[in-house]
């Protein structure tokens, strides 16, 4: 059993993150899954720090994002919105170039909140963050 609100493609939800920072970043989901989605963000000049290396803060925005964007398709959101409440990341290994996966797991899907576990891997399958993040359910004006 899934826990998507209703049933989503790809290119709907991509096209909503165009205007905002998952479009700057290039921030593309790539999978539905029945608990979670996956997702990429290039390693580039717009995600790098300083010394040619993945940026943690660019871990936390690719974390933030598939889970905000997945707490989004659980909830009716005609009546309900999905914002961040907290995060935390603890930044394993990192990356230099090619993309980054973002696999997002739901932990907990209730009322009022929502829990996800978001882990972050390089192309060589190394272990570059794990996230977790907690979405506050709010009822739209």
């Amino acid at each position: 059993m899934s826990i998507w609100f209703q049933d989503y493609d790809l290119n709907s939800i991509n096209e909503m993150g165009q205007k905002s920072m998952t479009g700057l970043l290039d921030i593309q989901v790539t999978k539905l899954n029945t608990n979670g989605l996956e997702g990429t963000m290039p390693v580039d000049e717009r995600t790098k720090q300083p010394f040619g290396l993945l940026h943690g803060g660019a871990s936390c925005v690719l974390a933030e994002s598939l889970g905000s964007i997945a707490s989004n398709l659980v909830i009716d959101s005609t009546k309900f919105a999905a914002v961040g409440q907290s995060i935390n990341a603890n930044h394993i290994k990192s990356a230099r170039q090619g993309l980054v996966t973002g696999f997002c797991e739901s932990v907990h899907i209730g009322k009022s909140s929502h829990v996800w576990e978001i882990k972050i891997f390089n192309e060589d399958g190394g272990l570059v963050c794990v996230s977790r993040l907690t979405m506050a359910i709010i009822n739209k004006r």
